[in-house]
């Protein structure tokens, strides 16, 4: 039986939010309260905690997979996102952020909500059949400028994952800040293609209403466009648009850091040319910490994601083969975006991780 425990660790998700109102509120440097919480005390938390490898039974994991309390939590995620990009916009028209150092707190904050923990919500649904998952995936994702995600990842990194045409796999050696520019910008491009093939087949224009990209294109700056009409004033228009695509900016950056993570040097070997072994429990970073996996939807367990897509968030299963990474994602990113000490820790495991790949059958 899931204990009482792991059935509520799920809301642990909303003291971020809950931060980044009582900053905003208390003013000044503590803008930088969820950013403190997030990558200085969470971390701590997350080592003193530690890991749980356990697996839900499996002769209960069909009851736990259909529970509507899984679904609940991120359906109120979807709504609370909403609801905060909506008061985002109000409070930096506000102007109780009075210089670059308390908006430069805030925006970053605020995108832990949207990109920490909405993008990650918007993964969980966007591989959901259920029409209304899909749609609640489209609205987070259209918080952060970032709607192609579903069809770049779900038709494109699922498909190439660990190989060398997967743009969100980082080769070994490869710092973060050159992965964020090839996963950016050749991930949308390959969204547009693949698309654009999809329209093919079903004999449509580029320029078709059922074109996805261009949604994805227009509403985002919609939204922005009602966003700074109803909350500018005193004609002061610069300020909600340049709070709205700084924090997607820095949302999907998360996105890109967790993508960073997951996938590092990681390769499917090649049986033929252009052909690639199955994907299995070895071809993800992995980790098992309690406390990061409650605020991230056990996206840690990350190795079964991609095996089984489809599988619920409160299922997933922590698997012993797979690579291991010696902290959370929050410690993680850190680490990511210092390349020495990220080499440091990380090639090590990913030589052991090579030698362990290359004799299994």
């Amino acid at each position: 039986m899931v204990s009482v425990a792991r059935r509520i660790g799920f809301y642990a998700a909303f003291i971020i939010p809950g931060l980044v109102v009582t900053g905003f509120y208390l003013g000044g440097l503590w803008n930088y309260l969820a950013l403190l919480f997030a990558f200085i005390i969470l971390p701590m938390l997350d080592q003193l905690i530690g890991t749980d490898p356990t697996n839900v039974p499996e002769n209960e994991v069909e009851k736990i997979d259909g529970e509507f309390y899984y679904r609940f939590v991120i359906y109120l995620w979807t709504y609370l996102q909403l609801a905060m990009i909506i008061w985002g916009a109000y409070a930096v028209a506000s102007n109780r952020l009075t210089n670059a150092w308390e908006w430069f707190g805030f925006v970053v904050s605020f995108s832990l909500i949207t990109g920490g923990i909405g993008i990650t919500v918007a993964h969980e649904l966007g591989h959901k059949k259920s029409p209304l998952e899909r749609l609640y995936a489209r609205l987070l994702l259209m918080t952060v400028c970032y709607m192609h995600f579903t069809i770049e990842h779900n038709r494109g990194h699922h498909v190439a994952v660990a190989t060398p045409e997967d743009p969100a796999t980082a080769q070994r050696d490869q710092n973060f800040f050159s992965f964020w520019t090839r996963s950016v910008f050749v991930g949308y491009f390959h969204a547009w293609t693949l698309e654009n093939e999809r329209l093919r087949k079903k004999g449509l224009s580029l320029f078709s209403t059922k074109n996805e990209m261009l949604w994805c294109a227009i509403l985002p700056i919609l939204l922005c466009a009602l966003l700074t009409f109803v909350f500018s004033k005193n004609g002061e228009y610069w300020q909600v648009p340049l709070f709205f695509f700084s924090q997607s900016v820095f949302a999907f950056t998360l996105l890109e850091l967790v993508n960073y993570v997951e996938h590092y040097g990681i390769l499917r070997r090649e049986i033929s040319p252009g052909k690639y072994e199955k994907v299995n429990p070895l071809h993800s970073w992995n980790s098992s910490h309690v406390l990061s996996n409650f605020f991230l939807f056990q996206l840690q367990r990350h190795s079964d994601h991609h095996v089984y897509a489809h599988k619920r968030y409160q299922v997933l299963n922590h698997h012993d083969e797979s690579p291991q990474l010696p902290f959370g994602y929050s410690t993680m990113i850190i680490l990511a975006l210092v390349p020495p000490l990220w080499y440091n820790v990380m090639n090590g495991r990913l030589e052991t991780w090579r030698s362990k790949s290359m004799k299994e059958p």
